[in-house]
């Protein structure tokens, strides 16, 4: 589903300097899969995560989305092929003026969806997430927990093959990590969309995560896979961060 081929960034420093955020990173993502980007702070897990769906550009190397080549397309052919990944954010990112209905309808608007076609998917969408009860309440009136299963409805609204998922347990308590991730294995049990979410944490790896790539000062080390809970480490690298965890 997703293919990375020796994709790098670089970002300038304010000195003037150049810092290698990504450095010659190839990866292959299944479809159907749940695969994490795992490091330490400053890894390059998010800007990678980025170079997916071109929010960031990469300097070198080429991204393939379901058989896709977006480096090679035009903005207007960006934009469509972007209505096949949804992103979920590490602070939610929700429009607080916007109910909760609203904000799952907002990509479906921008995306030109009639409004009959917009109320029925929205109320599919927050019954998958089990938030169907709180279709107008507004962001302020919810939990951390419920404001990022909005952020995951609005990203399932309109039926992506990807979903993108920064961080999106690292501002919320253990008891509500565990109902994300839940709710999030669930979508891709149901559905068959392929996951890519970024962690620092081990346990979400253990808990949602079919492999794990991870990443050390913008470079690949290893990508482990993971059954039943346990992750197969080869290097020092994972087997320190298994040890952190």
């Amino acid at each position: 589903m997703i293919s990375l081929g020796s994709v790098s960034k670089r970002f300038r420093h304010p000195d003037g300097g150049w810092f290698d955020a990504i450095n010659d990173v190839s990866l292959s993502v299944k479809a159907g899969e749940v695969f994490g980007l795992i490091g330490f702070s400053g890894a390059g897990k998010s800007t990678l995560l980025r170079l997916i769906n071109l929010l960031e550009r990469p300097d070198a190397g080429c991204v393939l989305v379901d058989g896709r080549e977006l480096t090679a397309l035009s903005a207007a052919e960006l934009r469509r092929a972007r209505q096949n990944i949804g992103m979920v954010f590490q602070q939610f990112n929700l429009l607080a003026n916007r109910t909760v209905a609203e904000n799952v309808a907002f990509p479906l608007e921008i995306a030109g969806w009639d409004k009959a076609a917009i109320r029925a998917r929205v109320a599919e969408c927050l019954e998958v997430v089990g938030l169907a009860d709180r279709a107008e309440h507004y962001p302020a009136q919810l939990s951390g927990g419920q404001k990022q299963r909005v952020g995951i409805a609005r990203a399932l609204a309109p039926r992506p093959k990807v979903i993108l998922a920064d961080e999106p347990t690292s501002a919320l308590d253990p008891k509500t990590t565990q109902s994300v991730l839940e709710c999030l294995a669930d979508i891709n049990r149901r559905f068959g969309v392929t996951i890519v979410i970024v962690t620092h944490e081990m346990g979400v790896v253990r808990a949602i995560c079919h492999r794990a790539a991870l990443l050390e000062s913008g470079r690949l080390i290893e990508v482990m896979d993971v059954a039943g809970g346990e992750v197969e480490a080869n290097s020092a690298a994972a087997r320190e961060l298994l040890e952190a965890a």
